[in-house]
């Protein structure tokens, strides 16, 4: 579990094939780590297979290469890097799981003061995890969502975000991994489990799930 609050930033010194997956040999300022812990690397929840002082490495099963951009970044591409929350340490992102929903591309990014406001794709199944003022996971980083639109939704990053982690460089076109609220994972899946109890009519209706969560002032 880790809270999307970015330690530091990375660079993917290899990524090299391993039957369907890889290795990656990440360089890293996080210190010393231990095998078998946790680490999210661009929101993906890896597990140390090799340690030295400033570098890891991790398995990226194929199922992960497929559902993040891990299988498709280049050596030398900056990631966002956090060790796993200890129990009892302070939350100050939200609870995030290191499990990758989606693969999004960014839209638009323009100017708003000293931060910068971001358009991100919205793929129609992630839509009903999404609300304004929710959060949002984006390549590992701990984000507010401010306005959910039919295609699109959209984020500020502010200076902070923008000089602590791999945003700073945000483009339209790029990919990030994306990971919804654990909160609204379950709402979500409780209301389509029972419809009859939320006022969901069937189990592919988002536009009843979403009046749902209206009405239950979630949304």
């Amino acid at each position: 579990m880790f809270t999307g609050l970015v330690e530091s930033t990375g660079t993917i010194e290899a990524r090299t094939r391993r039957g369907p997956g890889y290795r990656l040999t990440v360089r890293s300022r996080l210190g010393q780590l231990e095998l078998g812990e946790s680490v999210s690397v661009n929101g993906a929840c890896l597990t140390v297979a090799a340690c030295a002082d400033v570098r890891f490495e991790a398995d990226v099963s194929s199922e992960s290469a497929e559902k993040t951009n891990l299988g498709r970044l280049p050596p030398g591409s900056a990631v966002n890097l956090e060790r796993a929350l200890a129990l009892g340490a302070r939350v100050g992102g939200h609870l995030v799981s290191g499990h990758v929903d989606a693969v999004v591309r960014v839209h638009a990014v323009e100017p708003a003061g000293e931060a910068k406001r971001a358009e991100i794709e919205l793929p129609s199944p992630i839509r009903p995890f999404l609300a304004p003022k929710g959060s949002v996971a984006l390549d590992g980083v701990s984000l507010t969502v401010n306005n959910v639109h039919a295609a699109a939704f959209d984020v500020m990053l502010i200076p902070h975000t923008l000089s602590a982690t791999t945003l700073i460089d945000l483009a339209p076109g790029r990919e990030l991994n994306l990971e919804v609220d654990l909160l609204a994972r379950y709402v979500v899946s409780y209301l389509r489990a029972h419809p009859g109890n939320s006022g969901v009519e069937s189990s592919d209706s988002d536009a009843s799930l979403i009046e749902a969560l209206k009405r239950s002032g979630m949304m």
